[in-house]
């Protein structure tokens, strides 16, 4: 089911739309935006990703990255390599202050090199302390986000700011800073967004009044976790987030959760809220989207899931208005699945992925999300015609049973 109606001028936002942060560096694509309402502006705060140009000979001063210490270090890079010899990557070095992205080039036939998936860099040494700390495996992304503020008076056409909001600054965002989300609260938006490092995928929080200057409040989940959002206001007298851990022992279940606060940076009292549901579009994993917005009928939680295909679509859940962790309906189909060209092909297939909404009136609400992780586009939503779509949730024990 796809009860969403799609902007004609999708997508809106695409990588030729993108300044690049540094000249040595190509946009790739932008994506997965948490969106404000500032001034009568719709803001959004965009997923950049940037990798090294494959256009650009490397210089005499060109660097590359000894990958087998503890921690990769910068050497000069030999002059008897070929530029096509060399597989370029982005790399914060944290020793200057302040902290800044460099382009490193690694020798392509390196031994232990593995370039099999396009989105990593991943190498393997069989010896020293590699081999007694992790098997010998270290994995590098292939780009590198930092988030971006576009600006629009219709939500249709963004002016994009030149320069990065938030950008890559301590060891645990060595490999960029991803997926915000950004909640209204008491006239300061609290942003999430992934930080992702060697060190695991964490939760990190920043705020702004205007999207203009941003204080970082530094790291509010431990690795690994992501797809955190806040719910606008306290319920019964805290404040709650929806949340996405992501367990490496037996099953390795990801789905959705919920946490509580008394200050948005300490969490606890996590439970378990929408996990994966056999046999549904959401089978595979479920992940907290958009921030949570109030209605007569409850909470609505725009969430994505992925299939055994791992066909990323959206879909909702109804939530109890007085006691969030109880969901009263959920999306038996997908609300907005990936059929259009630009949500089919991309950096990776067959997704939509959103991070944030805005209300539009008169019951009315417009979705900006990432399609297949390459550019930014929107749908628009009747609330009524989601609610409508739901079926009543009564808990993962009552598939468990068959008559």
């Amino acid at each position: 089911m796809n009860i969403g109606r799609r902007i004609a001028e999708n997508p809106l936002i695409t990588a030729r739309d993108v300044k690049p942060s540094m000249p040595e560096l190509e946009v790739v694509s932008v994506f997965n935006a948490a969106t404000a309402v500032v001034n009568g502006e719709i803001v959004l705060l965009m997923r950049v990703a940037e990798r090294p140009r494959t256009d650009v000979v490397p210089g005499p001063d060109a660097l590359t990255l000894d990958l087998d210490q503890p921690h990769p270090i910068l050497h000069p890079l030999p002059q008897r390599y070929r530029q096509r010899e060399l597989i370029g990557m982005a790399f914060l070095d944290t020793r200057p202050q302040p902290p800044r992205v460099v382009v490193a080039y690694i020798p392509a036939d390196l031994p232990g090199l593995d370039l099999r998936d396009p989105r990593s860099i991943r190498y393997r040494n069989n010896t020293g302390y590699l081999r007694m700390a992790n098997e010998g495996y270290i994995d590098f992304l292939a780009q590198i986000s930092h988030l971006r503020v576009a600006r629009s008076h219709d939500g249709i056409r963004f002016e994009v700011d030149d320069m990065p909001a938030i950008a890559p600054h301590t060891d645990m965002e060595e490999y960029g800073v991803e997926d915000p989300r950004a909640t209204l609260i008491d006239g300061v938006w609290y942003i999430t967004y992934v930080s992702v490092s060697r060190w695991g995928i964490t939760t990190s929080l920043a705020t702004t009044t205007d999207f203009r200057s941003f204080e970082r409040e530094g790291v509010i989940f431990l690795p690994d976790h992501k797809d955190v959002t806040i719910f606008p206001r306290r319920i019964g007298g805290q404040y709650a987030a929806l949340t996405r851990p992501m367990p490496q022992s037996f099953s390795r279940i990801f789905g959705v959760w919920i946490a509580y606060s008394e200050d948005l940076r300490h969490w606890g009292g996590h439970e378990t809220l929408a996990l994966p549901r056999w046999g549904y579009w959401d089978e595979l994993r479920t992940g907290a989207s958009t921030v949570p917005f109030v209605t007569d009928h409850g909470w609505i939680e725009l969430y994505h899931g992925v299939d055994r295909n791992t066909t990323y679509a959206m879909g909702a859940l109804l939530l109890d208005p007085g006691d969030p962790s109880r969901v009263i309906a959920r999306s038996p189909t997908p609300i907005l699945e990936p059929t259009e060209h630009y949500e089919r092909m991309g950096l990776f297939n067959d997704t939509i992925f959103s991070c944030g909404s805005v209300d539009l009136g008169d019951g009315q609400i417009r979705m900006y999300y990432g399609a297949a992780d390459s550019c930014i586009c929107a749908a628009d939503f009747s609330v009524d015609d989601i609610v409508r779509s739901l079926e009543p949730w009564h808990g993962a024990a009552e598939r468990l049973v068959t008559v």
